[in-house]
């Protein structure tokens, strides 16, 4: 099933996400239909606000950066998990700049400061917890979703002057006033 997109301006996106239980319901048809979502909008990451539900859970497969990356592009064709009640628990190393998008914010693209590494904790479908440390561009795709969890979104951490260029932009996209390829909700579409 592939579900609407939450497009910029819906209160959602800057909301905190609750964790959620084992038995949380059509749990795992939602984790499908968010893999379905993310491969239709041709995303490598999607998190749960995105698609209008509150709750701590996301999904990534990184394959589509494996195209290009001579260093990493094993780990990331190979890199596809659910994170549930995910937590950073250490962000560090050098922050360094790369171009994000995002599926809730078409058309826009601009670069971001991260650290480099982080260690997570977070339980997969069978509610099994795992810690882990990660680097690198599937660092990066974690923290982009992980902010959509914590009711973040890229724009965020962009500067003040940035923030204010794009803002005719951002509103378009609260309007719908875009089309883009894949099903979207906009919450002040007119």
């Amino acid at each position: 099933m592939i579900f609407p997109i939450v497009a910029y301006g819906d209160p959602v996106l800057k909301k905190k996400a609750q964790r959620i239980e084992s038995d949380h319901p059509g749990l795992d048809t939602l984790i499908a239909g968010m893999y379905e979502t993310m491969y239709n909008a041709q995303g490598v990451g999607l998190a749960a606000p995105q698609i209008g539900r509150p709750i701590r859970l996301f999904v990534v497969d990184a394959a589509p950066f494996a195209e290009g990356e001579e260093e990493d592009a094993e780990a990331l064709k190979a890199f596809k998990k659910t994170f549930i009640n995910a937590e950073i628990l250490e962000e560090s190393g050098d922050p360094w700049s790369f171009t994000e998008g995002c599926l809730s914010i078409p058309e826009i693209r601009e670069d971001v400061q991260r650290q480099a590494q982080i260690r997570i904790r977070y339980q997969d479908e069978e509610f099994e917890t795992h810690e882990e440390t990660y680097s690198g561009l599937i660092a990066r795709v974690i923290q982009h979703e992980y902010d959509h969890i914590e009711g973040r979104l890229f724009t965020d951490k962009l500067s003040p002057l940035k923030k204010q260029l794009l803002k005719g932009r951002l509103n378009s996209i609260a309007k719908g006033k875009i089309r883009p390829d894949y099903p979207m909700k906009f919450p002040q579409a007119k």
